[in-house]
């Protein structure tokens, strides 16, 4: 006779394989994915499910009131996340300038993100003459051109012009290094303006959000130089 708590195992692969324990591996399995979601959403829903599978488990194979609390916790706590992300979603609402300006650099950040980092700015307007950056000072505002022109000197070499969509500022905005090129506004413009101060401070505090900004300041500035390059070698 077997003696009390020891299985064959013939049993054992028997218990092993029941619905109960198959829809656990599946819980566990859930979680371990989750780990490697390459989004926090996908990470959130992936635990979801998991809390969902064992919900399942606990009301309907292996009765465990415990199991059966926590998981409606953890699906409670998922779904108010689910709908503070949906707020937020519909507070980022953007006028044509500033979908404008998301579509360009801000393109790779969610659209909460993107109202964010617009919101650390002001939209202003300069006139012609005004003078946005000082070859060899440093650089006080971040700039979005949304409508007008600049031209762009340096050693009072003319180097490049920035037109709408283009920004300025950006090569040396996160290094704090002195301005590269003078900027000067050639007619009335309008603008999107930010302190270098307080971007660095948000971008500082939003870690997540600073690579794919780094990201959209580096093409930014290979296609200045590019242009740059040809402006050169036409004059």
């Amino acid at each position: 006779m077997m003696a009390a708590g020891r299985f064959s195992t013939r049993e054992r692969t028997h218990i092993m394989f029941t619905t109960g324990n198959l829809v656990l591996q599946l819980g566990y399995a859930l979680l371990v994915a989750a780990l490697l979601a390459r989004t926090q959403r996908r990470m959130r829903l992936l635990v979801a499910l998991s809390a969902a599978v064992m919900l399942a488990r606990a009301v309907l194979l292996v009765p465990d009131i415990a199991t059966i609390a926590w998981m409606v916790v953890l699906l409670g706590a998922w779904l108010v996340l689910l709908w503070s992300d949906r707020v937020s979603e519909l507070r980022g609402r953007f006028t044509a300038e500033e979908e404008a300006m998301r579509s360009t650099f801000l393109g790779a950040l969610p659209r909460s993100a993107a109202r964010q980092f617009i919101d650390q700015g002001l939209w202003l307007r300069g006139d012609a003459g005004e003078v946005l950056t000082r070859e060899g000072a440093p650089v006080p505002n971040l700039y979005y051109l949304a409508s007008g022109e600049a031209r762009v000197t340096s050693q009072g070499r003319p180097v490049g012009v920035c037109r709408a969509g283009d920004l300025i500022g950006e090569a040396t905005i996160l290094s704090g290094e002195p301005a590269t090129a003078t900027v000067t506004l050639n007619a009335a413009a309008s603008f999107w303006c930010a302190p270098t101060t307080t971007l660095r401070r948000f971008l500082d505090d939003h870690d997540g959000l600073r690579a794919a900004v780094e990201r959209s300041f580096a093409a930014a500035v290979k296609d200045k130089l590019r242009a740059a390059n040809r402006t050169i070698a036409g004059g």
